[in-house]
């Protein structure tokens, strides 16, 4: 069963940059498109960057300043996020970015704020 670790977040000011790291367990992140994702309080959990062997894609709020890579070899995929806004504050987690899995990891909180 895929497990997920999601690290990196924290307590930032507008304008700041953060880089999260995913840890998942398995050979899954070089075989699926996998995929960032962050929730905030009473709303559905959003899709915010997504990789594959080909290409990435950005929901529009994000595009120009997030950064998905991965290293294959590692089992490692991350977020670089930079000109952070208030919008951004979320818990994000990672996932398959098409039918993502029911186990999701306990996330990891980014709090844009001055």
């Amino acid at each position: 069963q895929v497990q997920f670790v999601e690290s990196g977040g924290g307590l930032v000011q507008p304008g700041e940059s953060l880089r999260l790291s995913c840890a998942a367990s398995g050979n899954y992140l070089r075989v699926y498109s996998m995929g960032w994702y962050r929730q905030v309080p009473g709303k559905q959990r959003e899709l915010v960057a997504s990789i594959n062997s080909l290409s990435t894609n950005y929901v529009d709020s994000v595009k120009g300043r997030f950064t998905i890579s991965r290293d294959n070899a590692k089992n490692m995929m991350y977020l670089q996020m930079n000109n952070l806004k208030p919008d951004d504050t979320a818990v994000y987690y990672c996932n398959r970015a098409v039918n993502p899995w029911n186990t999701w990891g306990q996330g990891t909180q980014v709090t844009v704020s001055s």
